[in-house]
């Protein structure tokens, strides 16, 4: 298998040279030249299995050159053995139709451990064999930072740089990455939004003798690797509901679109999906697109759910592609005039083949607030505000009620231990493990949103630069 660029004029790349290079060098995002494909009992057969093992043979058939198959079920149990639960994602059942799965019992208490914990690993892996190092360079509006953080710390062959955009993300958020003293470890809060954030983490990319210098590679969900390690869990849902043999809708509330994208890229792998419902917050790009059929980039507005607050969904360039017959030279012609002008003109047939499939629901800070506390008041659960408008979003978007809805929990309620309070009245407490978060010193680089700032400082971080 070969990685091919959404905007066409990259070359094909292996999974070892996609993992370490993440976004393409023609600015496009990286995606499977085609789609491996589970027979009904290939998925029946991962019924009961520990998730480490389905996610070895969920990804085997994307690496089959690069990392020899009892590397992948080595690295897969190593990466799985530190979360917290021993189911990994667990399934909790609020009604006869709707699960909630939850996918915050790793290191840092949200959905991006499930694929950083692994491609920390894979990393270290890949560069041990061929005897480089990497600068790795992220944006984060919350979680991937911290995650990304919890499994590059302390590498030998790995630095990183993580943007975040300051005074936007959670307290909990932002101490769980400036509170890690490490040397390779690098924070920046940036005077912007995640917005900004991301589009100086693809510029950076763009300078192509930056890349090469610091020996670039991402982890946010440019990272093709990223998205396909999410897409087990998917998996696993599905088949403990019941597929292959009946379908699944899903629930999924998102900002940068990559987490409900991994479930597209599940039901090209074969699983049955019936809807796949983008859940948004008054940052409500993605919802207007399904709806209306506009995709036009507004102000970004700060809401109780952070990590969505975003208006240029990468991951959505992906959909597009594959929405667009696989024509780089057609995606590569709209994003430049998004890019541009800040709207997305999409064919009308392009757009009824992505309503086959998704459907789009907005929530408010105070409907989100409103979901939280009738969630505690009726199940006694205590859920942060974007799991929340996943949970609504399931209970208003669901195709019927004789489809089971699978609500993606991204984030454990402490990480938002206010607005869970405002809601319920309960503040909801940190794990023993991350006790003294709070007390902890704090390491970060306060930087102007300037570009050759940014640069300098990616320099003068990457040892790979100094070698």
């Amino acid at each position: 298998m070969l990685y091919i660029s959404t905007r066409g004029e990259a070359p094909r790349l292996p999974f070892d040279d996609v993992l370490l290079s993440g976004l393409a060098r023609d600015g496009g995002l990286y995606l499977p030249d085609h789609w491996p494909h589970f027979d009904a009992a290939t998925l029946r057969s991962f019924a009961g299995k520990p998730y480490a093992e389905v996610a070895a043979e969920v990804l085997r058939p994307f690496l089959p050159d690069s990392v020899a198959a009892d590397v992948i079920d080595r690295l897969t149990a190593r990466a799985y053995a530190r979360f917290g639960h021993a189911a990994t994602c667990p399934l909790v059942q609020l009604d006869p139709s709707t699960w909630v799965q939850e996918l915050f019992h790793g290191p840092t208490l949200a959905f991006k451990d499930l694929a950083l914990q692994l491609l920390g690993d894979l990393f270290e892996h890949v560069l041990a064999a061929r005897g480089e190092r990497i600068t790795i360079i992220g944006a984060t509006s919350g979680d991937t930072g911290s995650a990304a953080i919890e499994a590059c710390r302390e590498r030998e062959r790995i630095d990183i740089v993580m943007l975040h955009p300051a005074g936007r993300v959670s307290e909990v958020q932002r101490r769980q990455m400036t509170t890690v003293d490490a040397a390779n470890v690098h924070n920046v809060a940036l005077d912007g939004t995640f917005d900004d954030c991301q589009a100086a983490v693809k510029a950076m990319f763009a300078d192509t003798a930056l890349r090469d210098q610091c020996g670039l590679a991402a982890v946010n969900s440019i990272n093709v690797a990223r998205i396909l390690a999410q897409a087990v869990y998917y998996i696993t849902a599905g088949v403990a509901l019941g597929a292959p043999d009946r379908p699944v809708s899903y629930a999924v509330p998102t900002g940068n679109f990559g987490n409900v994208y991994a479930g597209y890229m599940a039901a090209q792998m074969g699983l049955p999906v019936e809807r796949l419902i983008v859940g948004s917050n008054s940052n409500d790009i993605l919802t207007r697109f399904l709806n209306e059929g506009a995709m036009d980039a507004r102000s970004v507005v700060a809401t109780l759910s952070p990590s969505m607050d975003i208006q240029v969904s990468s991951n959505f360039e992906r959909l597009l592609f594959d929405l667009l017959d696989r024509d780089g030279a057609a995606v590569r012609t709209r994003m430049a005039r998004f890019r541009d002008t800040g709207s997305l003109d999409v064919p009308a047939t392009a757009w009824r083949a992505a309503r086959d499939i998704f459907a789009g629901a907005r929530y408010d800070d105070r409907e989100t607030l409103a979901e939280i506390a009738r969630i505690h008041r009726e199940t006694g659960m205590l859920v942060d505000p974007h799991t929340a408008i996943g949970i609504a979003a399931a209970r208003d978007r669901r195709p019927d009620d004789s489809t089971p809805v699978v609500a993606l929990a991204t984030a454990h309620p402490a990480k938002f231990p206010d607005a869970v309070e405002r809601a319920t009245g309960e503040r909801p407490a940190l794990p023993p493990r991350l006790a003294g978060l709070y007390d902890w010193p704090e390491h970060a680089s306060e930087l102007p949103n300037d570009l050759d700032s940014l640069k300098a400082f990616v320099r003068e971080c990457s040892r790979a630069a100094a070698a």
